[in-house]
Formats: structure tokens, C-alpha cells, sequence
């Protein structure tokens, strides 16, 4: 990911050094004295540089509609159900006032190269007239409160919907940049920036951990029991410390029940190849055996570790919630 740093140090042998630019960062979330009350940059994009928020609102677990095709009917969201695709989850929305003097164009292609660095992966791009003209316009700017003053500003709009899958949960950017040449006050022929990130699977961080005596129960009646509260590294076998409290009731589970021999399975998604998904699922259940082996006192002859990729899901890789569901591990009863 690069920095605004980085950028100017890499481009300081050019004729002419671009300053007003903006980069996807994480871990901070950029405040301004210019900025209402209460907000601030979203920890994963930064702001283009000289902008300041005029509207912020975050909710911690809602739903979305984002856009990924034109908008074909009037009346807002409820008629362009077939040009959106639901979300669930955090959803944050910010709208900055850029800079006077910057174009429609410089903002958003800013933004689309910061989103491309970081591995957003574009879902459907528009301006103006691609985009529905009013009924897209009108369609985006009725969510945002105050953020009505460029509602007809549809002859000078780009959009971007983008998507950056991750383990945890994918995280889905709606960016909306549009010139206001219609009424008044301080946004009055200024370029806005319309910002909406939709985290997808925020509510997972408070899990219920499924304790010893569940799993027994599971186990006992199927034969084996999924669990979802063994978290790891996006793309990879790496277990999150966040693990650990199911970690330990599969360790007590096992401890109450001296016989008992389990075979752990990883299970995926579907997004990669097949070949990769089934060596990612191994090498995931080896790493929780390795875990209890190591850390717990479990006999290793008591545990096997298997991997079955995507080819046993529990609901529908169509969407982000069935594929948060075929993410998980599996006890199963030798």
C-alpha cells in the first residue's frame, strides 16, 4: 500500500511532482479541524488531500444496496433492485468537500489507483449518462442527509464500485464523485466525494464460542460439529490469537472425553481454484492440530487433519454470507 510519502519519493525525479493526491492506508483515521463534529477518515482509505467531511455516520451492522450495473428506473433504491447487490455489515459513510479548483476526473482517478494498490478489484465503473444520469444520481444522494445539494449534478458524476476480498470478511467500496452546479453556500461549484465502505462480516467479531459441552452434544447426535470461531490470516494457515477461546473448549472437550479421537477438517469458500482451496483447508486443520498438540497436551494420535477446499458447503458461494458460512472447521468423529 503506498503512502502519500511514498508516491512523491517515487515520482521525484518527474518534470512535475503531483501533490494533491490520497492513498489507502490502515491503521489510522485522519481528523481535521474542518471536519464535523465526530468524524473521520475511514481507517482503510484516506481522504484526497485538502479535502474536508461535511456528513459522517457509521453504523456498526446494517444493510447496503451497492450498485454494479446502471440504474434504470426513477424513484430511488426500491426501483433499481435488479442493478444492486445486498450487503450486511459496517457500513460507514463519509462525504468530503474537495479542494476548489480539482475536477471530477483528478479526484476519482486518485482514488481508483489508491483502491487498485491496495487489491480493490472493480466491480462495475461508470460517469454521467453510463451511470443512469438523475435516477442514479438522485438514487446515491438520497442516502447521505446533506448531501443533496449536487442531486441534479448528473451531467459531470463518475462512480465506483469495488471490492477487496479478505478472510475476515470482504469489504465492499461504493465512490461517488460528482460537481455541484446547482444551489448555493460553501459546496456551490465544488467537486464533492461521496465514500460509503461496507464491511461485510463486522457482526462476526462478537461470536458466540460454541463451549466443550456443545460440541459433545453435536458430535454425539451427527457425528461431527462445525465451528466458526477458528479465525485466520487472509490467505493462509496462520490461526488469529482471537482462536483461542475455541481452541481451548475443543481442548476440554477433549480432555472430558479420554476415547474420543477426532479427524479436524478445513472447509473453504469458493473463491480460488479448486487444487488451492483443498491444500489452503489442509494445511489450515494441520495448523489447529499443531495447536492442540502444542499448546493444549492432546495426544497427536487422537487427531487427523484433512482438507475438502469448497466441495462440502453448508449455503451458497453466491454470496457473502453463504460464504462466510463454508468458511469453518469441522470435528468429526473417527
Amino acid at each position: 500500500m503506498k503512502t502519500i510519502l511514498s508516491k512523491l519519493l517515487m515520482r521525484i525525479a518527474s518534470v512535475c511532482v503531483v501533490i494533491t493526491t490520497m492513498s489507502i492506508v490502515t491503521g489510522q483515521a485522519t481528523v481535521q479541524a474542518a471536519d464535523v463534529k465526530g468524524a473521520k477518515d475511514h481507517p482503510m482509505i484516506s481522504r484526497y488531500d485538502g479535502s474536508e467531511i461535511i456528513n459522517y455516520k457509521q453504523d456498526t451492522f446494517n444493510d447496503y444496496a451497492l450498485f454494479t450495473k446502471k440504474a434504470g428506473a426513477s424513484g430511488g433504491l426500491e426501483n433499481n433492485k435488479d442493478s444492486t447487490i445486498p450487503l450486511e455489515g459496517r457500513v460507514t459513510w463519509i462525504t468530503y468537500r474537495n479542494p476548489a479548483d480539482r475536477t471530477t476526473l483528478e479526484v476519482f482517478r486518485n482514488y481508483e489507483d489508491a483502491l487498485s494498490d491496495a487489491g480493490f478489484e472493480v466491480l462495475f465503473k461508470c460517469k454521467n449518462a453510463e451511470c443512469g444520469g438523475r435516477n442514479f444520481s438522485h438514487s446515491m444522494t438520497d442516502r447521505a442527509g446533506s448531501y443533496t445539494s449536487i442531486g441534479e449534478s448528473y451531467n459531470d458524476m463518475r462512480y465506483l464500485a469495488a471490492k477487496l476480498p479478505r478472510e475476515e470478511g470482504d469489504v465492499y467500496v461504493a465512490l461517488y464523485v460528482a460537481y455541484a452546479d446547482v444551489g448555493g453556500g460553501p459546496d456551490f461549484k465544488r467537486v464533492l466525494t461521496q465514500l460509503q465502505v461496507i464491511e461485510a462480516e463486522a457482526m462476526q467479531e462478537n461470536m458466540v464460542v460454541v463451549d466443550a459441552d456443545a460440541m459433545a452434544k453435536g458430535i454425539g447426535e451427527e457425528g461431527r460439529i462445525a465451528l466458526y470461531g477458528i479465525l485466520f490470516d487472509y490467505d493462509s494457515a496462520k490461526i488469529k490469537p482471537a482462536s483461542r477461546p475455541t481452541l481451548e473448549q475443543i481442548a476440554a472437550l477433549l480432555n472430558n472425553n479420554p476415547e474420543l479421537e477426532l479427524v479436524i477438517v478445513g472447509h473453504t469458500d469458493n473463491q480460488g481454484g479448486l487444487e488451492y482451496n483443498m491444500d489452503l483447508s489442509k494445511r489450515r486443520a494441520t495448523a489447529v492440530r499443531a495447536a492442540l498438540v502444542r499448546d493444549y497436551g492432546i495426544a497427536g494420535k487422537r487427531l487427523s487433519a484433512w482438507g475438502v477446499g469448497y466441495l462440502s458447503p453448508v449455503a451458497s458461494n453466491r454470496s457473502d454470507a453463504g460464504r462466510a458460512k463454508n468458511r469453518r472447521v469441522e470435528l468429526v468423529e473417527k
